[in-house]
């Protein structure tokens, strides 16, 4: 076997392992996420304290845990193109240790979703005492679902939008403007792309508020909306339609209300 053929064999075994490895992963969560909700609906169960009450820790600590796995199975899909890129660009740069570098690049993505995922469950129960959130994370105020919707549409249309998104679409040209050698480099090009993946889609993932927190359906639906957006040729002219739907759609919520 030639050296090429061997590079490309081993790209391809390194991109079979990593691909099947971020499908665990998402599997999982998604596994979790579908039986935390027939828990709480098999036994009448809700996540926090009474509504108008305060959270405690463990409020706090079983929202952050549901956002955390839930940013995993929704935002993990679009960002595995930009994972792949990196285990084979660092596969070339140095053999040694791809997997743990691609592990850490993984790491440093996923740390931005979880910090987002604390300041979502900080909300969340800021939300429920307002008595305006139902125990289920559902908004329970059309003035709330309409202002989410509304702001998530009209950030849809900004240029800060298709800045984050166009840094998450290239893969390529993301990292090799920000390629950094090293663990180290791994883990902050990991961040930095979390950071961009975070200012594309923290509307849309908030979002959430609107028919709830643990509505499989809605995740799912939100979830396919950013794959699209990040992966298929029209994703930009997607963003956008969706941007004016969305728009639309918190106006009638609110409309109907007055």
């Amino acid at each position: 076997m030639s050296t090429g053929d061997s590079i490309k064999a081993t790209l391809w075994r390194d991109r079979l392992i990593i691909t099947g490895g971020l499908t665990v992963l998402v599997a999982l969560s998604w596994l979790y996420l579908a039986d935390m909700v027939r828990s709480v609906h098999g036994m009448h169960m809700e996540m926090s304290s009474p509504q108008g009450q305060a959270w405690g820790l463990s409020g706090f600590l079983s929202a952050f845990a549901i956002w955390s796995v839930m940013m995993v199975g929704m935002m993990l899909p679009s960002a595995s193109p930009m994972i792949l890129t990196f285990s084979s660009l660092e596969r070339r740069q140095s053999d040694a240790r791809t997997f743990a570098r691609t592990g850490l690049f993984v790491l440093g993505y996923a740390t931005v979703w979880m910090v987002y995922s604390a300041l979502a469950a900080f909300a969340q129960g800021g939300l429920q005492a307002a008595a305006v959130l139902s125990a289920m994370g559902a908004s329970m105020s059309p003035y709330l679902a309409g202002g989410l919707l509304f702001t998530a549409g009209a950030f849809q249309l900004t240029p800060l939008k298709y800045a984050c998104l166009d840094r998450c679409r290239t893969p390529v040209g993301f990292l090799l403007a920000e390629w950094r050698s090293g663990s180290g480099g791994a883990l902050v090009m990991g961040l930095r792309h979390g950071a961009y993946c975070a200012g594309c889609c923290w509307a849309i993932t908030a979002l959430m508020f609107v028919l709830g927190v643990m509505n499989l359906l809605w995740m799912a639906a939100l979830a396919a909306f950013v794959l699209l957006e990040k992966v298929v040729p029209a994703g930009h002219r997607v963003g956008q339609a969706a941007g004016v739907l969305l728009i639309i759609w918190g106006a009638r919520v609110v409309a109907r209300t007055l």
